[in-house]
C-alpha cells in the first residue's frame, strides 16, 4: 500500500467518526393584536402557509427554516392596523427568481387567527392550508397546493404550483389551477372549478356548479343544483341528487357522458354523441336516431343538454 495512503487512513477514520454538525430550526415568534371580524394578510415570497382559526383573540404567528437563518432569508415588515394585520416577508438580495438554496430552505408560516377572521394569503413559494374559519378568504400561490377545510364564506383561490382540496366549505367558492386535479367534498354552495391540470372531482355540492377542466375528466356526485361541465381532457360522470330538476349542460370532447338522474323529476334532455343510450323513460321528440336524443323526462321542465364528440352518452337513473 502507498506510504502516503497508510498515513491518511487514521485521520479519515476519524473524520467518518466525528460528529455532523446539523443546521439547527431557526425560529421567529410574534403575537399582533386581531379581534374577531378583523383582517389578516400575508404576503410572502418563500415558504408553505398554514392558517387555523381559533376561539382566542389576537393574530400568532410561527415561522420556521429548517435549513438557514430566517433572517438570511427574509425581510420582515409586520404592522398593526386597527381592524387589519398584514405581515410580508421579501427575500433578501432583490433576486427575482429563488435560487436551490432559497427553494431548499424549507420556510413556513403557521399562523392562528380568530375564527371570524377575514384572510389574504398570496405565496410565491409553498402551499396554503386553512382551516375552522368563519369568513371570507383569498388564497393565490404559484408554489404549492391549496387545500381548505371547514370554512364559512366566500372563497377564492388560485394556483399554478399544485391541486386543490376543498372540503366542508358553506359558502360561494370560485377556485382555478393550471398546477393539478381540484377535489371538492360538502360545498353547501355554488362553485366554480377550473383547472388545465387535472381532474374535477367533486361530491355533494347543494349549489349551481361550474366545471371545466381541459386537463382531465370530470366527476360529480350529488349535485344539488344546475351541473355546467365542459372538458377536452375526459369524459364526463355526473349523478344529480334526489329531486334536483334543474338541468344544465355537460359537453366534452375527450370521452364519454354517463349521467344518473332521479327519474320523478321533469326535464327537457337533448344528448347527442357516436351512440345515444337512455335506462329512463323519456318521451322522444322528432327523428329518432342512433347518435341524437330530444325529449322528455316525466312532464319536461329546465333544459338537460348532453353532448360528445369523443364518445357516448348514457342516461340512467339514480
Amino acid at each position: 500500500m502507498n506510504r502516503r495512503i497508510r498515513r491518511a487512513l487514521p485521520l479519515l477514520a476519524t473524520l467518518a467518526l466525528a460528529p455532523v454538525s446539523l443546521p439547527a430550526e431557526s425560529r421567529i415568534e410574534k403575537s399582533l393584536k386581531l379581534d374577531p371580524g378583523g383582517r389578516f394578510s400575508l404576503d410572502t415570497e418563500m415558504g408553505s402557509v398554514t392558517v387555523t382559526g381559533t376561539d382566542a383573540s389576537g393574530a400568532r404567528l410561527v415561522i420556521t427554516s429548517k435549513r438557514r437563518e430566517l433572517d438570511d432569508l427574509l425581510r420582515f415588515t409586520f404592522r398593526e392596523d386597527p381592524g387589519s394585520v398584514s405581515v410580508t416577508a421579501r427575500r433578501r438580495g432583490g433576486h427575482i427568481f429563488p435560487t436551490i438554496e432559497w427553494r431548499g430552505a424549507d420556510v413556513h408560516f403557521e399562523v392562528q387567527v380568530p375564527a371570524q377572521t377575514a384572510l389574504d394569503i398570496h405565496s410565491s413559494g409553498g402551499g396554503i392550508r386553512i382551516a375552522r374559519l368563519r369568513s371570507r378568504a383569498k388564497l393565490d400561490t404559484s408554489g404549492g397546493a391549496i387545500e381548505a377545510r371547514d370554512l364559512t364564506g366566500e372563497l377564492e383561490g388560485e394556483t399554478s404550483g399544485g391541486g386543490i382540496e376543498l372540503a366542508q366549505i358553506r359558502g360561494t367558492v370560485h377556485v382555478e389551477t393550471s398546477g393539478g386535479g381540484i377535489d371538492g367534498t360538502d360545498i353547501d354552495g355554488p362553485i366554480r372549478a377550473e383547472t388545465s391540470g387535472g381532474s374535477v372531482r367533486l361530491d355533494r355540492v347543494t349549489g349551481d356548479i361550474r366545471a371545466h377542466s381541459s386537463g382531465g375528466g370530470i366527476h360529480i356526485h350529488e349535485a344539488g343544483g344546475r351541473v355546467d361541465a365542459d372538458t377536452s381532457g375526459g369524459g364526463i360522470e355526473a349523478a344529480f341528487a334526489r329531486g334536483n330538476a334543474r338541468g344544465g349542460t355537460l359537453e366534452t370532447s375527450g370521452g364519454g357522458i354517463r349521467v344518473s338522474l332521479d327519474p320523478s323529476v321533469g326535464l327537457r334532455i337533448e344528448a347527442s354523441g357516436n351512440s345515444v343510450k337512455a335506462d329512463l323513460p323519456i318521451t322522444v321528440s322528432g327523428e329518432i336516431s342512433r347518435g341524437r336524443l330530444h325529449g322528455n323526462l316525466g312532464a319536461g321542465g329546465e333544459l338537460l343538454r348532453l353532448h360528445t364528440s369523443g364518445g357516448g352518452v348514457h342516461i340512467q337513473g339514480i
